[in-house]
């Protein structure tokens, strides 16, 4: 994976640990199933008006969207709505990475490296710390609704790496025409009518404006760009390199819970998240044997140029 590819995935890594925050703002407000659905619509509206198809199989675009936006979202929200901390939340939520490193070995017939396992192994380790740390801050409802999401991040991660779309952002944007009608009729079922009218009826109340800043965030940031680039790279490299670096959201999402909601940070948590990164940047790097050229070609330890075009996307 090139040094530019990791850079991208760390940014995604950074606007999707902020998104936990704007997540919180917009429970503030809204019923969580019903923000799922209208997470998703304010993207599929125009998306089916304006954006052309991706050309890609229909049951991977479907399995993506119920993966990645139906049923992580659906688990993430109810977690949060239900006492879930968002810093805790963006930790428990990365357990993708490895249920993605599973699923690909096992679906995809993905090889796993040892260099990757034992960076996925340090990775987890560090969140194992965290999570030991933070256990006490949540209750085991709200925790096991979080990972049922990440479970569904990745699915949505194999059915995004099966699709192979031509242009990444159109499948991520036609991902979103998927999650808006079952969630709304979940919603109208589980939190009723009238919950969501108040919730579309009263922005005059505290809070209401941080919800629809928080929500804006989500779809334009964490969901279009952040979710765009996601694929993109997906489209790219095995998913067990790439889903790891999801791993680094938890240290960005409980930093941005630590200075902005006040969430603590122990001294334990810090050295698990360290751990977390060393694991991200250990899985997704990979030895390189040097090669030497003869010494009438370059000389003695001249190494040998790299084939043109490699690395590229």
């Amino acid at each position: 994976m090139p040094a530019r590819h990791r850079l991208l995935a760390a940014l995604v890594a950074l606007m999707w640990g902020l998104n936990f925050i704007a997540i919180e703002a917009s429970l503030e407000h809204f019923p969580p199933m019903f923000l799922v659905a209208l997470r998703f619509a304010v993207i599929a509206v125009p998306t089916v008006l304006f954006v052309p198809w991706p050309r890609v199989p229909v049951r991977w675009l479907v399995g993506y969207g119920l993966g990645f936006g139906t049923l992580q979202f659906l688990f993430l929200y109810w977690g949060m709505s239900a006492g879930m901390p968002a810093g805790l939340a963006s930790l428990v939520l990365q357990m993708s990475g490895p249920f993605t490193v599973l699923l690909g070995a096992t679906f995809l017939r993905e090889r796993v490296s040892g260099r990757q396992m034992l960076g996925i192994l340090v990775a987890v380790g560090g969140l194992t710390l965290v999570a030991w740390q933070r256990a006490e801050n949540a209750s085991v409802v709200p925790f096991l609704l979080t990972l049922a999401g990440a479970f569904g991040w990745a699915i949505g991660n194999v059915c995004n790496r099966q699709a192979r779309p031509e242009s990444p952002l159109r499948l991520t944007l036609w991902m979103s025409v998927v999650p808006p009608v079952p969630m709304l009729a979940l919603s109208l079922v589980v939190e009723g009518p009238h919950e969501i009218a108040a919730s579309l009826t009263s922005f005059d109340e505290p809070g209401a404006v941080g919800a629809l800043v928080g929500l804006a965030y989500t779809v334009l940031v964490g969901t279009v760009l952040g979710s765009g680039v996601w694929t993109w790279l997906m489209a790219r490299h095995p998913a067990g390199v790439v889903a790891p670096f999801s791993m680094l959201v938890p240290v960005v999402g409980m930093t941005a819970a630590w200075l902005i909601l006040g969430e603590r940070v122990t001294v334990a948590e810090g050295a698990g998240a360290a751990l977390v990164v060393g694991g991200v940047l250990l899985g997704s790097t990979r030895a390189r044997a040097r090669r030497l050229l003869p010494v009438a070609e370059g000389g003695p330890g001249a190494p040998a140029p790299e084939p043109s075009g490699a690395g590229r996307g």
